[in-house]
């Protein structure tokens, strides 16, 4: 299967994307004050893994799409 530029541009695109908004959202997780991510004692919340680990997962996911993407690009020149 070979997929076009504009295809290529769009997962790569995506990829990248995916990374800057979940890189933001675990530095904000990190220094949550609200009490949501960490309990009176500082320990992390159910609230705190489940988020972590939707990050994780879009760190994930986005690399694939992004490395999909870039390959894409790569086979069309």
């Amino acid at each position: 299967m070979k997929l076009s530029r504009r295809v290529s541009w769009f997962l790569l695109a995506f990829g990248v994307w995916s990374w800057v908004i979940w890189v933001t959202f675990a530095k904000n997780l990190w220094k949550d004050g609200s009490g949501l991510a960490f309990d009176d004692a500082g320990d992390p919340t159910a609230y705190f893994w489940v988020h972590l680990a939707l990050a994780i997962t879009s760190f994930i996911l986005g690399t694939v799409v992004g490395v999909i993407g870039l390959r894409g690009l790569r086979a069309s020149k």
